[in-house]
């Protein structure tokens, strides 16, 4: 088969790579037949997760259909039209237990794309394919459902839970690409008062603006003063961070106000400095976390019932051999505009 394999920072190629197979009896292959490329692979690229090894394949959100499952798989069989989720679970280990599978001891977590194989390949290997794969039902494309391999659970998992968004708060989201996006998305289904978003890149402005903020404050524009006047003065109730630089983590703490919740969403590959001097009479909270997808499933129904259109923040679409195209469309997203890209399997493949 052909997959996209990492080769240390900077370098990948699209080549050949041996076919995955059953390796334990809780294992499925899926054949991939839609796939994303997510921020955190360009992370990988850029060298901040050393804990991934040249030779790997990238990614860890993909559609497919299984072709093989091992003796001990009960929910999933052969033929079956499947979303292999971004986190892996066993199910059995404490932390699996109480659904924070991100966390997973059982040989889980996040490992697809990172600690093993990953899904931007012609087929994957997923591991304790029970509790790591979800059924579609037929009325959900394999685009939307692209969508909840990742970007959508952790935006609202990640930010806006942990985040305790509520009906009438101001929600800032600062970073307008796919996970702040998916973030302005989700936390309208809390009925805030107002949502700002904030980033430097006009056409990422206008696409929250279409998914619904309030505010804009792009390049130039004074954001700690946009917010104090919308509020006056108190500050926003929440401050999601989507991006993952020391900047914009900063940024956060003083956008929020004293009781509010900062909530970092974005991968970080240096450190922020944390302002105690400032911080510490105000009463914040400051939550981290890697997404669990405890909630794909209601996520899923929601998208079942129309109540989500998450292919809205799909921009381009490629086929998977095009994937270094699609790289380097997504990786120059204030030249191409890019949000999401999806690769799909030809139809006679």
């Amino acid at each position: 088969m052909k997959a996209l394999i990492y080769h240390g920072p900077g370098r990948r190629t699209w080549e050949d790579a041996p076919d995955p197979q059953v390796i334990e009896p809780t294992d499925a292959i899926v054949r991939v037949d839609a796939v994303t490329i997510c921020g955190t692979d360009l992370h990988i690229l850029k060298g901040d997760v050393p804990t991934v090894e040249p030779g790997r394949i990238l990614g860890h959100e993909a559609v497919g259909t299984v072709t093989a499952t091992g003796g001990a798989v009960t929910t999933v069989k052969r033929g079956d039209r499947v979303l292999v989720s971004c986190i892996t679970a066993c199910g059995r280990c404490r932390y699996c237990r109480t659904g924070t599978y991100g966390q997973c001891l059982g040989g889980g977590g996040w490992i697809l794309g990172h600690r093993i194989d990953g899904t931007q390949a012609e087929h994957v290997r997923v591991p304790f394919a029970d509790t790591s794969t979800h059924l579609l039902p037929d009325g959900v494309t394999d685009e939307a459902a692209l969508m909840l391999a990742d970007i959508l659970p952790t935006s609202y998992e990640v930010g806006v839970l942990n985040g305790r968004v509520r009906p009438g708060d101001t929600v800032v989201v600062v970073g307008a690409g796919p996970i702040g996006l998916a973030a302005i998305t989700t936390a309208r289904l809390f009925t805030p008062s107002y949502i700002i978003a904030v980033d430097p890149a006009a056409s990422r402005l206008e696409a929250a603006k279409r998914l619904g903020a309030d505010l804009l404050v792009g390049a130039g524009d004074d954001a700690a003063a946009a917010v104090s006047e919308l509020t006056g003065g108190l500050g926003a109730d929440v401050a999601i961070e989507a991006v993952g630089i020391p900047e914009t983590f900063e940024l956060c703490t003083r956008l929020v106000r004293p009781g509010g919740h900062v909530a970092n969403v974005g991968v970080h590959g240096a450190p922020a400095t944390l302002h105690l001097e400032d911080l510490w009479i105000r009463n914040l909270t400051i939550t981290t976390g890697l997404v669990d997808t405890s909630s794909t499933p209601a996520l899923l129904d929601m998208i079942a019932a129309g109540r989500l259109d998450p292919t809205t923040f799909i921009t381009h679409r490629y086929e998977l051999h095009d994937m270094d195209a699609a790289y380097q469309t997504f990786s120059d997203p204030a030249g191409t505009g890019a949000l999401k890209v999806v690769l799909s399997r030809h139809a006679d493949d």
